[in-house]
Formats: structure tokens, C-alpha cells, sequence
């Protein structure tokens, strides 16, 4: 009776009250309303011996100390995308504290190690368009001096929106000090996808975060008049462009868990009485395994080269971002899969195709596994996101079982050491 699953669903809909509108969630990270989702959890301290504070890039740590130094994280982000949906994140960082709840109370405010959650700042990227801010100054991997200009649509830079809540960019890379003593991460998170309700399981292990290779694929051919351009004279830009939309996806099906993406497309001059001079492509490609996503990228190389030479256009390729497959850690994944089989019956075993802060301390070297739970119709970023409550329910107590082991590890590795 320690642990109140119920009160986390409650305690969601508490803060989509606070924090949406008839559009869904607006906790955008740097704005009023993320300043007042913060302060309502911090609300919700008032009972509880921790410790709270905001490190160098803002993210909130709110820690119960043990008899050992070594901690357990627990995490999840309480920004949202605009006209966001209620779960997204927030049921990582509510979890999160109903775990911290329960050990308090079953240790006296003494667990056998330190247990600290945080909600990491600005997971989403929404405003400026750089996600996991805060876990990857946390973990080391923030780009300072790339990020410092970015702007928003109203034309604030970022640099100004972290000042006014109190940050100094300069100064996140700080943020590192917090990995001291961390011996495992743990993630809830919802699934965003329709596998699980497919498979009708209401939770998965998370093998890892799949890697992401982002091109710009620009064909260039000729522009001429529709009207009097034959069409075995055309040098048609967006025809090539077209081929390789559509081969993307046999590449994709090659490979069980594999997807390849095209985000948009953008035509010169883009007007009807004019054939494609060039065409640019936006390709999203992503997989679990390093080897496949390099030749997914191979594959889709050569066959935009071909497809130029059959238009008889000419093809180059820009990275606009990429990073590698991140795998999560064996044992931590082997004790997920136990608290699952035993609060749900079966662990099915997914890659996660969106990025989230686990990667990113999972990057940092700490052992980390995320738990997902089923989305009703694989919706997210969306008013209509949405999972069964019993499911919530039944995450948050199978969370609190893989904690229960993972506390159990860090002791008996401790002591192996």
C-alpha cells in the first residue's frame, strides 16, 4: 500500500489542468507555463525529506539520500511540444515521484541508496529547435557555441530566454557534476507509436534509442517552359526526386525495425509552367544497428545517383544532423523484462525510433533502460494522446518493481567492487 499508482494518474490530470488548453499541453520549455508546471511539482515536495535544486542547464533534481552515496535515477521531462499531448514526459517525472514516495516511507527517508529524479529541461527542442538541452548538458554533449543564436519565430534568442529563467548558457556545461555517484537511469515514457497496441501488450522493455542519419538531397536538372519542353528533353529534377521518395521504402522494409522518411520536399522555381530545375529532399533514416543504418544510407546514396543519370540530373548530398544507435545497458534491460513478466505477463522488447533523455545518459556511461507503455492508436504531439489508465496504473507499478531490482544491483555491484 506504500506505492499509489492511482494518485499518479491523478496527479496527471491535476497538471493538464494547470497546463493545457482546449489545444492540448502548452508547456513549451522557457515559458511561463513551464515555470508554473515546475512550481506545481515542486508543490507536491512539501511532504517528502528531499533536497531540491536546478542545476547549471536547469534541469530539476530533487533527491532522497541513502545510506549509500551511489543513487538511482529516475527521470522524465515535464516540457511539452505546443498543443501537446497529457502523457508525454510527465508520466516519467510523476512516476518518478510516486517511486521516491514509496521509498521514503518504506526506509523512514533513509533507502539503502540515494535516490534522485529529475526532470530534465527542455527534452523537446520545441521553441528553438534544440532537443535534450538539459540531458545533454548533463551528460557532456551540449554544443554551447552552435546553440547560443538560435532564435525563436518572434526572433528571442535562446541565449535571452535561458537568462531570463535564470541560466547562463556559458555556464550548463556544469550541469556534468551531477553524473557524480550515478550507477543507473531509469525512464517511463509512452511508446508514440502503435506497435504495442498492435501486439496488444501494455508495456515493452526499450532496447535503445535508434541512430539518426539526416540528409539535405539536392537534384539539380534544368528549368524550361511545360508547355514546349518535350518530355524526352525534360531534365526533371523532382522526377528524380520522386524515384528516390519511393525507394526509400523497399530500402526501409529490408529490415525488420528499420524506417526512411521523407520530411519535404521543395521545388525551384515551383511554379506549374515551369519543369524542376532543383529539387530538394529532407531524408530521415534511423535504426537500432550501426551497420544497417550505414547501409540504408549507402543504398539510398546510390540509388539517387542512378536516378539522376535516368533524368539526367545531377545529385549531392549535406548531412543536417545525425547520431549514433544507443544501445541500453544488458542487465538493466534483463531486470526490466523481469518487472514487466511479472506485473504484465509478457516483455515484448522495442527500439525506440524518437530520441529521449536516456540517450543521452546513456552516452554519459551510466547504466540506463526505458519502459514503455502502450499508446492508443500510436498518437503523440497531439490533444488526443492518450493511453488506458489501468495502464498507467500498471507502468508505474512495474516501474517501481524494476527500481526495487535496480536498487538490489547497485548494492550487490557496490559490494562486488
Amino acid at each position: 500500500m506504500l506505492l499509489d499508482p492511482k494518485r499518479t494518474v491523478a496527479e496527471l490530470k491535476e497538471l493538464r489542468k494547470l497546463t493545457s488548453d482546449e489545444n492540448g499541453a502548452q508547456r513549451v520549455a522557457w515559458t511561463d507555463t513551464w515555470l508554473a508546471a515546475r512550481a506545481w511539482l515542486k508543490s507536491k515536495l512539501a511532504d517528502l525529506p528531499v533536497e531540491q535544486h536546478y542545476d547549471a542547464a536547469a534541469n530539476n533534481w530533487i533527491t532522497l539520500t541513502g545510506e549509500s552515496p551511489k543513487a538511482l535515477l529516475l527521470g522524465g521531462h515535464l516540457d511539452s511540444v505546443p498543443n501537446g499531448g497529457w502523457l508525454d514526459g510527465s508520466l516519467g517525472v510523476l512516476s518518478s515521484l510516486e517511486i521516491v514516495r514509496r521509498l521514503a516511507r518504506q526506509y523512514n527517508g533513509r533507502p539503502p541508496v540515494t535516490i534522485r529524479m529529475v526532470d530534465w529541461a527542455d527534452e523537446e527542442g520545441a521553441r528553438f529547435g534544440r532537443s535534450l538541452f538539459g540531458s545533454s548538458a548533463f551528460a557532456g554533449t551540449h554544443s554551447i557555441e552552435a546553440d547560443r543564436t538560435r532564435t525563436d519565430k518572434d526572433g528571442i534568442k535562446l541565449e535571452d530566454a535561458l537568462r531570463r529563467c535564470g541560466v547562463e548558457i556559458d555556464d550548463i556545461g556544469d550541469a556534468g557534476r551531477e553524473r557524480e555517484h550515478a550507477a543507473a537511469y531509469l525512464e517511463l515514457h509512452i511508446e508514440q507509436g502503435p506497435v504495442l497496441e498492435r501486439m496488444e501488450r501494455p508495456l515493452a522493455v526499450v532496447l535503445g534509442t535508434k541512430g539518426v542519419e539526416r540528409h539535405l538531397v539536392t537534384f539539380h536538372g534544368q528549368e524550361a517552359h511545360s508547355g514546349s519542353t518535350p518530355m524526352n528533353a525534360r531534365r526533371d529534377a523532382l522526377a528524380a526526386a520522386a524515384k528516390l521518395a519511393l525507394e526509400i521504402r523497399p530500402i526501409a522494409k529490408k529490415h525488420s525495425d528499420a524506417v526512411c522518411t521523407v520530411g519535404s520536399l521543395k521545388t525551384f522555381p515551383g511554379i506549374v509552367t515551369a519543369v524542376v530545375g532543383r529539387c530538394e529532399m529532407a531524408l530521415d533514416q534511423r535504426d537500432l544497428d550501426a551497420g544497417i543504418l550505414a547501409s540504408m544510407h549507402r543504398e539510398a546514396r546510390e540509388a539517387s545517383e542512378r536516378f539522376a543519370r535516368e533524368e539526367k540530373c545531377t545529385v549531392e548530398w549535406s548531412r543536417i544532423w545525425s547520431i549514433e544507435p544507443v544501445p541500453f545497458h544488458p542487465t538493466l534491460i534483463r531486470l526490466c523484462a523481469e518487472a514487466i513478466s511479472e506485473s504484465a505477463g509478457d516483455a515484448p522488447r522495442l527500439p525506440s525510433g524518437p530520441l529521449h533523455d536516456a540517450a543521452e545518459v546513456s552516452r554519459s556511461g551510466i547504466p540506463t533502460v526505458m519502459m514503455f507503455v502502450q499508446s492508443l492508436g500510436g498518437i503523440s504531439h497531439n490533444k488526443i494522446e492518450d493511453t488506458k489508465e489501468e495502464y498507467i496504473e500498471l507502468s508505474v507499478a512495474a516501474l517501481d518493481r524494476l527500481a526495487s531490482k535496480t536498487v538490489s544491483w547497485i548494492l550487490s555491484e557496490t559490494n562486488r567492487k
